[in-house]
């Protein structure tokens, strides 16, 4: 069985099942494919009932959405994923290396290795954490690596979040739905859990806690509240992890601490997993008007009083500008080539670059460089004339706000159509746990997929899914 097509399948080949697809194959080929359909309305409930949805901003209706699951798995051999763990780990390790320079010697800067006008006029690199080491000297706690696919060994980098990365939940509730509608195949073929993750987030968080912490380190999230596009993961961790879930309102500081309301009066805590941006972090530094942090809290972080995960500032590392010089960022730090490569970038705030852009813009996919979502930006052969006009006029009033990078061929997973088996394109979000005892990678992650036929665009707020992730044993 096979789907003929341009872009690399990958399940089929042309005579049949690709290796990492031999046992779910045959399986599937035995199947009735009412029984999946089935399945698969099961699985719409069953995410219906447990919640997992997404708010979408800029809407006027306020209803929450259902994340669009796809049975069809993902798989990926040990082989393919021990390179990309492989590569994964490198850039990590450049990253926090990266971050520490930027914000002590700025060596990198000094070397001409990376323009200082791309770190001086950034608003994502804060002054306010110069000089400043994080507890153990780790900046990026949780990161996710957002990975493309264009060929049988070809993985490259699409893009890095570093700030507060998001999809975590999807994975794990992904594979659990997985786990109660086909018990049989996870007997039958040899897949690498990834429910450890909470746990494991919850020891590595407790590893980075303050040195001054000399009992259990409490650990808590930081959530902007229920309006928030992502509180669902927000309360999803807090449970899975077994600490609380706070909103700003609930913390003061107390004696030099910053501490939580609880019914036995105020805790301190030792490590907050934040998920609220920079700017609302502490309206005595940041935004004076933010209602969604602590006042005073960088006074505490600043004097190692407390972990906050992510650090403030490290967002500067996943701009998507300096995104492009992520292949020296990571031979500087590292004196190796990078394992994963770049997908080739132009910035448009250089002359020629923008000429380029806008000579061949209906060819070119085009993203802010603050961007998130899958908002603000244009995939040239998708875009009308009109659309290509408007954008073009944008990019000449505001160069330095994008980038442009080549339309790829992704990488196509077949999801159950109406029809059947029809090859969508998908993209892939491993995610990353760092703390002072070492770097550890689920084994997979949230594979993300573009529901509509030909679309390149598989953010969930744009229209896409998700699926299942496998990282076979061996």
């Amino acid at each position: 069985m096979g789907i003929a097509e341009q872009f690399f399948n990958e399940m089929f080949d042309a005579d049949n099942h690709r290796y990492p697809y031999h046992e779910y194959g045959a399986w599937f080929d035995n199947e009735d494919i009412s029984r999946l359909r089935k399945k698969a309305n099961e699985a719409e409930v069953f995410f219906r009932r447990t919640g997992i949805t997404f708010n979408v901003y800029g809407e006027d209706d306020a209803t929450e959405r259902l994340i669009p699951f796809d049975i069809i798995p993902r798989i990926i051999s040990a082989r393919e994923w021990s390179r990309i763990e492989r590569g994964i780990e490198q850039r990590v390790r450049a990253i926090n290396a990266f971050l520490h320079d930027i914000y002590h010697r700025q060596e990198i800067l000094r070397a001409g290795r990376v323009p200082i006008r791309l770190i001086a006029d950034n608003e994502a690199f804060l002054p306010e954490m110069i000089g400043v080491s994080p507890p153990g000297n780790i900046y990026t706690h949780i990161v996710g690596i957002d990975l493309v696919r264009t060929g049988a060994d070809d993985f490259l980098v699409l893009e890095d979040n570093a700030r507060t990365p998001s999809g975590v939940s999807y994975m794990l509730e992904n594979r659990e739905t997985m786990l109660h509608m086909f018990p049989e195949l996870f007997a039958n073929t040899r897949v690498r859990p990834v429910n450890g993750y909470p746990m494991g987030l919850r020891r590595s968080l407790a590893a980075s806690a303050p040195a001054q912490c000399e009992r259990e380190p409490v650990v808590a999230i930081l959530t902007p509240g229920i309006h928030n596009s992502a509180y669902f993961e927000h309360s999803f961790l807090a449970d899975e992890m077994g600490v609380e879930l706070v909103e700003g309102h609930d913390l003061r500081i107390v004696d030099g601490r910053v501490a939580m309301r609880t019914t036995r009066g105020y805790q301190p805590i030792d490590v907050l997993y934040r998920r609220v941006d920079d700017d609302f972090l502490d309206p005595l530094t940041f935004n004076p008007d933010s209602m969604l942090g602590v006042p005073g809290v960088m006074d505490i972080y600043r004097a190692g009083g407390i972990t906050i995960a992510n650090a403030p500032g490290t967002g500067i590392s996943d701009d998507k500008a300096l995104y492009s010089y992520m292949p020296a960022i990571i031979e500087f730090y590292t004196g190796e080539q990078p394992i994963l490569k770049n997908v080739p970038t132009w910035r448009c705030s250089e002359a020629d670059s923008l000429a380029y852009v806008l000579d061949n813009l209906k060819d070119l996919v085009v993203k802010e460089v603050h961007g998130s979502g899958g908002y603000g930006m244009l995939i040239g052969p998708a875009a009308s004339k009109r659309e290509l006009s408007d954008f073009s006029a944008k990019l000449k009033a505001n160069p330095s706000n994008y980038i442009a990078q080549p339309t790829l061929a992704l990488s196509t997973v077949p999801i159950l159509a109406k029809k059947g088996l029809a090859p969508r394109h998908v993209d892939l979000r491993p995610f990353v746990r760092v703390s002072p005892v070492g770097i550890e990678i689920t084994p997979g992650g949230l594979t993300r997929v573009a529901l509509k036929a030909g679309s390149l665009v598989v953010n969930s707020s744009q229209g896409g899914g998700t699926k299942d992730t496998w990282v076979l044993e061996d």
